[in-house]
Parts: structure tokens; sequence; C-alpha cells
């Protein structure tokens, strides 16, 4: 699963507008757009989730679920959940 701000993280990182992104991905910019405007998890069919992953694996992203160790090496973020 990707979240909305993987995505926007995701592009930053590659320096890609939502166009350059639709492109990559063979989507339409409506539906990258409404996908970056999901709350949380994206929504979208199948197909078009993995054309975004892809293109964005391609790009050079590797995509870290939470809790998950990223030992690809390479710069990275993350969103830590803030501890009570």
């Amino acid at each position: 699963m990707i979240t909305a701000a993987q995505m926007r993280a995701a592009r930053a990182l590659l320096q890609i507008d939502q166009r350059q992104l639709a492109e990559r991905s063979g989507l339409s910019v409506p539906t990258v757009q409404r996908m970056e405007a999901s709350d949380g998890v994206v929504r979208g069919n199948v197909d078009s989730l993995m054309k975004l992953v892809t293109a964005l694996r391609d790009g050079g992203i590797e995509l870290i679920d939470e809790g998950a160790p990223s030992p690809g090496g390479g710069r990275g973020v993350r969103l830590v959940t803030p501890r009570p």
C-alpha cells in the first residue's frame, strides 16, 4: 500500500510534478490528483496502483511499509509516528 503522503514525498524526491508522474505511470493527471487527495492510503483500482508504484520504483523510490526495515541502502525519509 502507498499513502498520499508517500506519493507526494516520492514526487518531491524525484523532483517531478503531477503531470510528469502521470506520464511516467501511464495514468491521467486527474487520476494522480485524486490519488494524492486521498486521506491516508491511496485509493484506486489495482491496475492504476500497480502502474503508479512501478513508475516510482523505476525512478528509484523504495516504498517502506509501517515498521518495516529498509536494508537497501541509500538515502531516504521515514515519517515516524509520535509516541504518546
